[in-house]
């Protein structure tokens, strides 16, 4: 048997006539910038989160760069990220002329240790962006006091937790901004690059908005040095076909994760961890074991893809060796670099190849 990652001819099949529909629309219409379906999932996006403002841009990288770059960090600020996660996080700061500052995880969750991110703040520190790693979200409770004992702007990235909930909170909407990635493979995915940013801050929204179009209100009348971020309409029209779909479709991925939990409860590997109160949507199912790679060696013999997230902490990455980052400075993200690994999970999946994927992890240890 041959088991994906992800599955999104699967995916495609199930919605094939209404996305074929709306894509025809767009094209018929020939308004392919920031059109109807844009503005439409704008609203839509925040109405689905909580949040007053919905902003359309090209990906979640610009997402998170554009709102750093809206509310003002720059050179000589810091900004508190975890190391665990994908490069955008930080790139971002980085690209903005600000210097990321990197806090441990929490060992179950693999979330931002909220110790961490006290023991890291300097006069210099600016903002905090805490990641919602694999649909799983961070302890935002704690975060947000931090934030106002230090006078602190929370960025969320929500990338990959759309859905999400945290004590009957959405992802995204408890921080002073929210950051959404529409890329492919997340839980909510366009059929090309695609990315949302949510808040409630009126001024926030309008800075953000002037930035996505060249720094301009008007055509061809510029107030500020902005960035050419906008998200197309085919991917709007596209993203509100899904946008119906995807509290089903989280829904079963989390049943997925629990019938994997069962099914794996005595294999000596560590399962996925769910904050109390709260709502795990799984854009990954991800497992720790010290015999990673000689596992993922094995599933791949079978015909079962896996992913590692993520094989190198970001402060060891070769751009960031001038922070003079050392080997034990931030053990449990180091640790679960070289544990953590994705198995195949998406809506569409079959408990038989589930039990498939369970048979040959069993099989392996058994050996």
């Amino acid at each position: 048997m041959k088991i994906n990652l992800l599955d999104l001819k699967a995916q495609y099949d199930t919605i094939e006539h209404e996305i074929n529909k709306v894509v025809k629309e767009v094209l018929e219409s020939t308004h392919f910038i920031m059109g109807p379906n844009v503005k439409k999932l704008e609203a839509e996006i925040a109405e689905y989160t909580g949040t007053k403002y919905g902003i359309g841009v090209a990906n979640g990288t610009d997402a998170l760069m554009l709102t750093l770059k809206a509310l003002g960090i720059g050179e000589g600020d810091e900004v508190i990220t975890t190391p665990f996660t994908f490069f955008a996080s930080a790139e971002t700061t980085s690209v903005v002329g600000a210097t990321p500052v990197f806090a441990d995880i929490e060992k179950d969750t693999l979330c931002i240790d909220c110790d961490s991110i006290e023991k890291n703040i300097t006069k210099k520190t600016k903002a905090i962006i805490p990641v919602h790693i694999f649909g799983q979200m961070c302890d935002m409770d704690r975060i947000m006091e931090i934030a106002e004992k230090h006078n602190l702007v929370v960025i969320e990235d929500a990338c990959q937790a759309i859905g999400a909930q945290y004590k009957g909170k959405k992802a995204g909407s408890i921080g002073h901004v929210g950051c959404y990635s529409f890329f492919p493979t997340k839980n909510l995915g366009g059929y090309g690059d695609g990315g949302m940013i949510v808040t409630n801050d009126d001024e926030l929204a309008e800075k953000i908005k002037l930035l996505r179009v060249h720094g301009s209100k008007v055509k061809y009348h510029h107030e500020v040095i902005g960035h050419n971020s906008r998200l197309d309409e085919i991917q709007a029209a596209i993203l509100r076909v899904k946008l119906n779909y995807i509290d089903k479709w989280n829904d079963a991925r989390k049943e997925h994760a629990h019938i994997y939990n069962e099914l794996l409860k005595d294999v000596d590997v560590q399962l996925p961890t769910e904050r109390e109160n709260c709502k795990h949507v799984y854009h990954l199912y991800t497992i720790q074991s010290l015999k990673r790679d000689e596992l993922a060696a094995y599933l791949k013999e079978n015909g079962i893809a896996t992913g590692i997230y993520y094989p190198i902490p970001v402060h060891f990455q070769k751009v960031y060796e001038y922070l003079n980052y050392k080997k034990g400075d931030l053990k449990n993200a180091e640790d679960a670099c070289e544990k953590t690994f994705a198995l195949p999970l998406y809506p569409e999946m079959t408990k038989e190849q589930q039990e498939y994927v369970v048979s040959k992890i069993k099989e392996f240890f058994e050996r």
